[in-house]
């Protein structure tokens, strides 16, 4: 087995690594919703990754498949993104979206989970195992929902930055969520055509990317331009 089937595991500690961090951030700021989103976020990329190290460690397996799918393909960057929608939006307009998302992916994990599987072997994880293959046309709206927000927004904040001065950090920071956020997108494409390694090595670049932008926004001292954000750093 290639070396490269190994990086899920590395991503996993890394991940986990990342949601202590952002829970303690959280924790001395229970209402900052947008947190608490990333930091979901980070959990799930985390326990998708673990599906990866599962089947590298044991081999396939339907339950850990389906497990995989729900996780990568459903959740690998949508509370990312909607912890995004929250920093941006208003409250009660982040609040819809969060309703509506919740009910479009409870709807999705059902299907997955109700969904026959294709008969093995099967020696790689894709998507093309599920028998509802209408499934699969889901996705792509969930993806780029997640890339609207999570690469959009982090543009979008990367722009209102750049226009003002003294804001160097923070324009760096977003530049970097915005790179971390394309990547696993580049990565899922690749997995749809069966080269799911490819996969593996951009979700830990996406995920070092985010966590390098969290991490010199965290230690700005510029003062952030989005009310929500602050509120919370005042």
């Amino acid at each position: 087995m290639s070396p490269v089937n190994y990086i899920p595991i590395a991503t996993t500690v890394f991940s986990a690594i990342f949601f202590v961090i952002l829970y303690r951030h959280w924790a001395t700021h229970k209402k900052s919703v947008y947190v608490f989103w990333w930091m979901m976020g980070v959990l799930c990329y985390g326990a998708g990754t673990v599906t990866e190290s599962i089947h590298t460690l044991f081999g396939y397996s339907d339950a850990n498949f389906k497990a995989w799918y729900i996780l990568g393909a459903f959740l690998g960057g949508v509370p990312l993104a909607q912890g995004t929608v929250h920093l941006l939006m208003k409250r009660r307009t982040a609040n819809i979206l969060s309703t509506i998302l919740i009910i479009v992916l409870l709807i999705s994990f059902t299907l997955v989970i109700i969904s026959p599987l294709k008969p093995g072997p099967h020696d790689r994880l894709y998507g093309g195992i599920l028998e509802l293959s209408f499934i699969r046309a889901i996705t792509p709206f969930i993806n780029t929902y997640a890339l609207i927000f999570l690469v959009g927004g982090a543009i979008f904040s990367a722009v209102k930055y750049a226009q003002g001065q003294n804001y160097k950090s923070r324009f760096w920071g977003n530049v970097f969520i915005a790179i971390g956020g394309l990547l696993p997108g580049i990565g899922g494409s690749a997995a749809k055509a069966n080269h799911v390694e490819v996969l593996y090595v951009t979700e830990f670049l996406g995920l070092c990317f985010i966590y390098a932008g969290y991490y010199v926004i965290k230690n700005s001292k510029e003062i952030s331009l989005h009310s929500n954000q602050a509120e919370e750093e005042a």
